[in-house]
């Protein structure tokens, strides 16, 4: 994966609403959208957040973007904890509105999206959106967020990816603090793992150590998937948590005390089962480690990032950078 990132705004009013927009052209200008496609893109965002402004009274959206060789897309999550939609599709018909509006948007929504999910409920309603394409080869399914500390621009959070139709091995690194210096011990490990990535994730870990000395340091956690083996190695130091979810069962991954690039004790691998119904969990210290997937009634079944946004909507501590990767079966 070239590059991947995101940014997000708190949805309190028409202010907002506007900002969400222009945090949408931004991402797109990144990717090198065209004027049409970025157009797209902005209103795709303007409209989900009006929806939460509206419907949800309040909430979040977050805007991410990926590039993986030729490929790239941006997606957009719309999230607020308001009372759900009641019927899906009666929402998505031109013309329907329960708020007094013309009823447009979110029929204007369901034709410009490359991608539309919609995860609602009592604990309110999620509207992930995409515009392009970025599917990984083989069987597994990836989407990752890192959100900076508030009122920070820079993200000391980050992730990446490294996969063949076989393998896929993930990063997920955290440096220390907040804020310039932590993105940079967190930019200095994404490259050293990319430049080792086909290694396995302990002995990866011992070269990210060696690239951080020259940083304030960081924690990470690596895991490798083979669904051809069926086989899930995780080696992880520091306070990064991960866990694979498999129906109502969650096992917790292990990783060791200790700094990338300062002080390391050890480095351990762990290896589980891997199946077509497990889902791999992994974040920071940045969310609560006390959710409970099978709370969510079908949850699991919902695209990665619809999940990853679920989990930041409900368990994000507002006290520091923030970052979350799930991985499940495509």
């Amino acid at each position: 994966m070239e590059i991947a990132f995101s940014d997000s705004v708190a949805v309190k009013d028409a202010t907002s609403v506007s900002e969400a927009r222009r945090m949408a052209l931004l991402a797109a200008q990144r990717l090198d959208f065209d004027e049409e496609r970025a157009g797209e893109v902005a209103l795709l965002a303007t409209e989900a957040s009006r929806n939460v402004l509206i419907h949800g009274g309040g909430g979040q959206v977050i805007v991410m973007g990926i590039r993986d060789g030729d490929q790239t897309v941006t997606r957009i999550l719309a999230m607020d904890k308001g009372p759900g939609i009641a019927n899906i599709a009666q929402a998505f018909t031109d013309g329907y509105s329960t708020a007094g509006t013309m009823g447009g948007g979110m029929g204007a929504i369901k034709r410009m999206a490359t991608t539309l999910e919609v995860f609602t409920g009592r604990s309110g309603t999620i509207l992930m959106l995409e515009v392009g394409h970025a599917t990984l080869p083989g069987p597994l399914r990836i989407a990752g967020i890192a959100l900076p500390y508030p009122g920070e621009r820079l993200c000391g959070d980050g992730w990446t990816v490294h996969h063949t139709p076989e393998r896929m091995s993930i990063l997920l690194v955290d440096g220390l603090g907040h804020g310039r210096e932590a993105a940079e011990a967190t930019q200095e490990a994404i490259a050293a793992f990319r430049a080792r990535a086909h290694l396995p994730p302990g002995e990866i870990l011992g070269y990210l150590h060696d690239a951080l000395r020259k940083t304030r340091g960081a924690v990470a956690g690596i895991a490798e998937i083979r669904p051809d083996k069926s086989l899930l190695t995780y080696a992880g130091v520091g306070n990064i948590a991960a866990a694979v979810v498999a129906g109502d069962i969650s096992r917790s991954l292990i990783s060791h005390n200790g700094t990338l690039g300062m002080a390391m004790s050890r480095v351990q691998e762990f290896t589980m089962p891997w199946s077509s119904n497990s889902l791999l969990v992994m974040h920071s210290d940045g969310l609560q480690s006390r959710w409970d997937l099978s709370s969510y009634a079908g949850l699991t079944a919902r695209h990665p990032a619809v999940i990853g946004g679920a989990l930041l909507r409900d368990f994000r501590r507002q006290r520091d950078d923030a970052s979350v990767v799930v991985v499940k079966a495509a």
